[in-house]
């Protein structure tokens, strides 16, 4: 992570964060997923599709002690310092990962607009169709099949409503949990579309005080 930039996007009210996640963290996070696959009993008890809106084939709920294994703790925490520490010159002292999980996507699968729980959340991609298929008027100037959709406030002059964001492989997004979201489906029958997230508990001092005068 030494060497990761971490950007802030500012499309609207909330800032964004995006970074790359390391490429160790995401090889280990790729493997988690694929022995939880084969291990029916094992993808039974982790099972978090009951928790989520999503209308998706598989979502995983990554164990703690997995988490804090393979780095993928100390990385939201340390991301998630620096993206608020950035934005408010406050230091980030407390980090409680409430739970991560992964949302495995198959054709014309989606997730509805939602927000999450906590204080910061966040969601990153572990594996991408090469192609998210065609729109079916093919003449669509934007084709945002599976596609991550941020939507805040409402449309004003040099105010948008929305950031579609494109997923690739390694990039992850960090943003306040009350940001609505969404995520298209797309149209590839071969391949998955696999997406990693979270929520987590920062310093009630600096989440009360943000926006107080």
């Amino acid at each position: 992570m030494e060497n990761a930039q971490l950007k802030i996007l500012r499309p609207f009210g909330p800032p964004i964060a995006r970074i790359k996640i390391p490429e160790k963290i995401l090889d280990e996070l790729n493997n988690y997923v694929d022995k939880i696959i084969i291990d029916k009993e094992k993808s039974k008890n982790l099972n978090w599709g009951n928790k989520l809106i999503g209308d998706v084939t598989q979502e995983i709920k990554i164990e703690q002690d997995i988490a804090k294994k393979i780095g993928w703790l100390d990385f939201l925490a340390k991301c998630s310092a620096k993206y608020v520490e950035t934005i408010t010159n406050q230091q980030v002292k407390q980090f409680v990962l409430l739970e991560s999980w992964i949302v495995r996507q198959f054709e014309n699968e989606y997730n509805p607009l939602h927000s999450h729980s906590g204080h910061i959340s966040g969601v990153g991609y572990l594996k991408v169709p090469e192609n998210f298929g065609e729109t079916v008027q093919k003449n669509k100037n934007e084709n945002f099949n599976g596609h991550l959709q941020l939507v805040h406030g409402t449309k004003m002059f040099l105010s948008p409503v929305m950031l579609n964001i494109k997923p690739k492989v390694g990039d992850f997004y960090f943003f306040p949990n009350y940001l609505m979201h969404a995520v298209y489906p797309f149209k590839n029958k071969s391949s998955e579309r696999r997406s990693i997230s979270f929520n987590a508990l920062i310093d009630d001092e600096i989440y009360g005080s943000i926006g107080k005068s």
